[in-house]
């Protein structure tokens, strides 16, 4: 996980799907895997002022970042999760519903 800059988007905001959206770390291009660990596959990396919708939260690796350190992985789409500790949720814990 690495760098990016300043996002327009407002932490929280919604994306009309009715998951709440937010920026990624500012100056990083974050990793995003197949499952809530850094031992899963790289699937994409999101762009320097990316943001994310996340649909749900698990519990998985504890990874620390520019946001924080936590065990808290965001589900992002289908089998697409990234670090909470990446993501500017504005929280220390769950934002949002646990994945099933």
């Amino acid at each position: 996980m690495s760098v990016e800059n300043e996002s327009s988007q407002v932490a929280g905001a919604s994306d009309g799907s009715g998951f709440q959206t937010f920026p990624v770390a500012p100056g990083y291009r974050v990793n995003v895997r197949s499952g809530p660990s850094t031992t899963y596959p790289i699937v994409k990396v999101l762009p320097y002022g990316a943001s994310v919708t996340i649909r749900c939260q698990t519990p998985g690796e504890r990874v620390s970042g520019p946001c924080g350190t936590s065990s808290i992985w965001d589900c992002i789409g289908n089998g697409q999760y990234v670090a909470d500790s990446y993501v500017k949720t504005g929280a220390d814990g769950y934002v949002t519903n646990r994945c099933a």
